[in-house]
């Protein structure tokens, strides 16, 4: 490969030249610490503004840390790696409210490291800070990772996958083929959709001679044992629940594709890239002017690994779902090499002025968005009464249910159920941690059983006004109904709820919709995407 570090990053010549600005310098001189800079002004601002604003989690969020205390392998839905690591961040800090945010925000700038280390190796320090400081500027990485939860979790399993891949086909050692067995195998904890971005991968190697060559040494193989053995106990208990999260991904695929026009997942994504196309417009990167000493950037086999790896499930992805049902957030984490495919092909132009301009554009987003964001949330709640998941507030739902549960019942609250949102709710701050019992399902939550229901009870908890979940009808029955107001907002009236206490003592009912054995295999309400 054209070797650029000498051309472009050692301030002699070529497009950059010397500066004396501490800006330049540090951005010419010291990519490395530009780059923990950025990361830094990521994590801080978009941790801090959205935990300052937001006082209920995501319903994702929520769900997570709720499932997180289970400490299950799988749930209904998917692999529970983020739940894992909400339920560890809640247990250093003591907190469901910003542990999540930073948690987003580590993952994101994780990705940001090992989105430069791929196109260090490819264009040099310089140009792949250049590459790095455009990704502020697309949605996903900015107020989509106001929400942890898998799609965020997956960003730097498939940013960190595409640099082992690279290093490990070039022949750089055996290390890096183990390296990629073990982040390829933990990858599929984050998501299932994981497999996606390592199946790319292994037609690459088949079609990559150099790659290729690679296949007549132990090591690939060795990797990817060690990657088997890493997925096998997640395949095991797949079997086990019946692949209940591909049922339950089916089922969301037609509700997609009966709610959603053809077109919106292409449309949602070329949205959420619009910002990026504004950056290199404003930084002459989409100007066809060439500079006369502007030297060629990358050699066609690392081109054609960036545009296989980087944009091809991106791009089959869309096409995909002009046939069935794509989630608007699957495409989270199919963007991290996006910046580094347009600094390949447009970073001819790239000199120090423009360097900076791209560094000021990346503060800008991240300072600029987050407030931003911060501002809507806080007006949403409480100046214009719009309820959202984060204007909920959580602690005092949670308060308020264990109270309603010991006016009744001396023991802990174990089990809290009713309304899916709310219930996750009324038990995420509760301090005798229940657990959820997510639509009423033992096969949604096989932590509950029939036995344990007749000797803690269980709380219900549903929006007065609205129906009580058919579901929970044969628990309801006759029992009486206590109703709460919360304030939420400044503007907007309080919310009421309702809340039914099942004693411990009772016996469950003889349901099918509730059985441990129900074939039933996914919720009945619209999934949520």
């Amino acid at each position: 490969m054209t070797r650029t570090d000498d051309i472009i990053d050692g301030g002699q010549g070529g497009a950059f030249g010397r500066s004396g600005s501490p800006a330049r310098s540090i951005l010419l001189e010291h990519p490395v610490g530009a780059l923990a800079l950025l990361c830094l002004l990521q994590i801080v601002f978009w941790t801090a503004l959205p935990a300052l604003v937001d006082v209920g989690p995501p319903r994702d969020v929520a769900e997570g840390f709720m499932w997180g205390r289970e400490w299950v392998l799988l749930t209904y839905k998917h692999p529970q790696l983020p739940a894992w690591l909400l339920e560890t961040s809640h247990l250093l800090t003591g907190s469901f409210r910003w542990p999540q945010f930073l948690l987003s925000q580590l993952m994101i700038s994780a990705t940001f490291v090992f989105v430069y280390l791929l196109a260090s190796d490819m264009l040099g320090r310089t140009r792949a800070l250049a590459a790095v400081l455009l990704l502020p500027s697309i949605y996903l990485f900015g107020w989509s990772g106001t929400q942890f939860n898998h799609d965020t979790a997956q960003m730097p399993f498939w940013a960190a996958i595409a640099w082992l891949l690279w290093r490990a086909g070039r022949g750089d050692g055996p290390g890096w083929w183990l390296a990629l067995g073990v982040v390829a195998g933990v990858g599929i904890y984050a998501k299932f959709s994981t497999a996606m971005l390592i199946g790319f991968g292994g037609f690459w190697i088949l079609y990559d001679a150099r790659a290729r060559a690679q296949l007549a040494t132990p090591w690939p193989w060795l990797g990817l044992a060690i990657f088997i053995g890493l997925v096998t106990p997640v395949v095991i208990q797949l079997v086990r629940i019946d692949f209940l999260p591909f049922s339950y991904a089916a089922e969301r695929d037609q509700w997609v594709l009966a709610n959603r026009a053809r077109l919106y997942y292409i449309g949602v994504q070329a949205a959420e890239m619009a910002g990026m196309f504004i950056v290199l417009g404003i930084c002459g990167l989409l100007s066809k002017k060439r500079q006369p000493e502007a030297v060629p950037v990358l050699e066609r086999r690392a081109l054609v690994y960036l545009l296989w790896m980087g944009l091809g499930p991106a791009v089959l992805t869309m096409i995909a779902s002009l046939f069935v049902g794509i989630g608007e957030a699957w495409g989270t984490p199919m963007y991290n090499l996006v910046g580094v495919v347009a600094i390949a092909l447009l970073g001819r132009n790239l000199g120090a002025v423009e360097l900076r301009k791209l560094a000021i554009c990346a503060a800008v987003f991240i300072i600029g968005v987050s407030t931003y964001y911060a501002a809507s949330a806080w007006a949403g709640c409480n100046l214009f009464g719009k309820l959202q998941p984060v204007c909920w507030p959580a602690r005092t739902i949670s308060e308020k249910a264990e109270a309603v549960w010991h006016e009744q019942v001396s023991g802990p609250l174990g089990i809290v159920a009713g309304d899916a949102d709310l219930a996750t709710l009324a038990g995420l701050n509760a301090k005798d941690k229940p657990s959820i019992f997510t639509e009423l399902n033992y096969r949604f939550a096989p932590w509950i059983t029939p036995q344990r229901l007749r000797e803690q009870g269980m709380l219900l908890v549903w929006r007065t006004g609205t129906n009580a979940p058919p579901e929970a009808a044969d628990w309801i029955k006759d029992r009486p109904v206590k109703t709460v107001l919360l304030d939420w907002s400044l503007k907007a009236r309080p919310i009421s709820l309702s809340f039914v206490v099942v004693p411990p003592g009772t016996e469950p009912p003889d349901a099918s919709s509730t059985s441990p054995g129900n074939a039933e295999s996914a919720p009945a309400n619209a999934p949520k995407l």
